[in-house]
């Protein structure tokens, strides 16, 4: 399942190389797509709910702060598309977290929070403040995220 996913979020780095909106949204619905396959994917792994219910503390403000910080700059045509993936993304962190503290290991988290804060630096380009120091932080969390959950692969 963890292939599957990270499947899903080649083709979505596929679709978010072109500047054109529609295109955009496809690889914002591929990378959506690889967030709800790792859902299902890291509870495989093991899992505890204490986990997710200690993680919420921190990722419920982060997704608030995030969708605060990104709304005015939104299109109307992008605000659900981006809530949606902010509100899947977070879930897919909280996941993570039942998955380290069932025994996945503390790499599914990491791994789970460089994407989320990878993905800010693509909100950032897109929508914010386009900027080459956006790429300078993001890619490089970005690919570690992917690296990092690509050594669970095997296991799911």
């Amino acid at each position: 399942m963890l292939f599957l996913a990270l499947v899903f979020c080649w083709l979505g780095d596929v679709l978010l190389i072109p500047k054109d909106r529609r295109i955009f949204r496809a690889g914002l619905v591929a990378f959506l797509l690889g967030h709800v396959v790792l859902v299902g994917a890291f509870p495989l792994l093991g899992f505890d709910a204490r986990g997710v219910a200690a993680a919420l503390v921190l990722v419920a403000p982060a997704a608030f702060l995030a969708l605060r910080w990104l709304r005015p700059h939104l299109s109307s045509e992008m605000r659900i598309p981006v809530h949606a993936y902010v509100v899947v993304i977070s879930v897919m962190v909280l996941v993570a977290s039942g998955a380290t503290l069932g025994g996945a290991g503390a790499v599914v988290l990491i791994g789970a929070v460089f994407f989320f804060v990878s993905d800010l630096a693509v909100a950032r380009e897109r929508f914010v403040a386009p900027a080459f120091s956006n790429r300078a932080w993001g890619l490089p969390l970005y690919y570690a995220a992917t690296l990092l959950l690509a050594t669970t692969a095997a296991g799911v």
